[in-house]
């Protein structure tokens, strides 16, 4: 009995605090409802998304593409402008709902995870190397990108969307993802980027919160990537494209999409 009643105390306030912002995000949405923008992970209409990002001047002066303060994030599901991107892509040219499919969901955004965890089709495995109590869910796998303890060539799809800029050793992180990758699979390998750097810029001395934030426009971000990723990505094994939602909308919906103006998103194959 004092077992269980031990259980009880431990579940109440998580799912409690998760019922109350579900009815606040419930609420929100519909007090935002209008048709200006749309979002396409909740396939919902609002007359307006919420700001969010940060307001660093490195980010200004380099132009880093993915980042800065801008209105962006979906008030009913909380998608943002690169989940939005990643989801287009999904359904517009991979064509998700027509695959059988196991993914693994690096980090994985929340409304995003919502969808595909809900995809009868797909083999989901969300991951993350910190759980951070609600922030995600119970089923979450506890996995070092630098160290998978997955088998070679076990998922058809990765989605590892601005985490590497986060990671020490990316180039270990990028040798993991296309070994755990079946041939001919596909990994969405999105950062934030500046397109007036040839090289990607990393300073291990820039190791407080200070520096990085002048440095890479991110308190726990490690570097700022160039125009050379693609090259990165490449010089791994991988074939590289980009995916970019004018090849599959008309302005006017893609603006309504409310995406980072001229993003498009990394996607790498691993040859057959």
């Amino acid at each position: 009995m004092m077992i269980m009643i031990s259980r009880i105390k431990h579940i109440l306030p998580k799912s409690s605090a998760r019922l109350s912002k579900q009815l606040y995000l419930w609420a929100r949405g519909i007090f935002y409802a209008g048709e200006k923008f749309d979002c396409n992970v909740c396939n919902r209409s609002f007359r307006k998304m919420l700001q969010g990002g940060f307001n660093l001047p490195v980010i200004s002066k380099m132009e880093i593409v993915g980042a800065g303060v801008r209105n962006h994030i979906c008030p009913y599901c909380q998608s943002t402008d690169r989940d939005r991107l990643v989801q287009l892509f999904l359904d517009k040219s991979y064509k998700i709902a027509n695959k059988k499919i196991k993914i693994l969901h690096i980090a994985p955004e929340p409304a995003l995870y919502k969808r595909l965890s809900k995809l009868k089709n797909i083999d989901y495995v969300p991951a993350t190397k910190y759980h951070e109590g609600i922030y995600y869910a119970d089923d979450i796998t506890i996995v070092d990108i630098t160290d998978m303890h997955f088998n070679d060539g076990e998922f058809d799809m990765i989605i590892c969307n601005h985490v590497l800029e986060h990671i020490d050793n990316d180039q270990l992180a990028f040798t993991e993802i296309f070994r755990v990758l079946r041939n001919g699979g596909t990994a969405i390998l999105q950062v934030p980027y500046s397109n007036l750097l040839d090289k990607t810029y990393e300073d291990p001395s820039m190791n407080t919160v200070k520096l990085r934030e002048e440095h890479f426009g991110q308190f726990d971000h490690v570097r700022l990537y160039g125009t050379d990723y693609p090259q990165k990505l490449e010089d791994i094994g991988f074939n590289l494209n980009l995916f970019d939602p004018v090849d599959v909308l008309e302005k006017k919906e893609i603006n309504k999409l409310s995406f980072f103006e001229g993003e498009k998103l990394f996607v790498a194959t691993k040859p057959l």
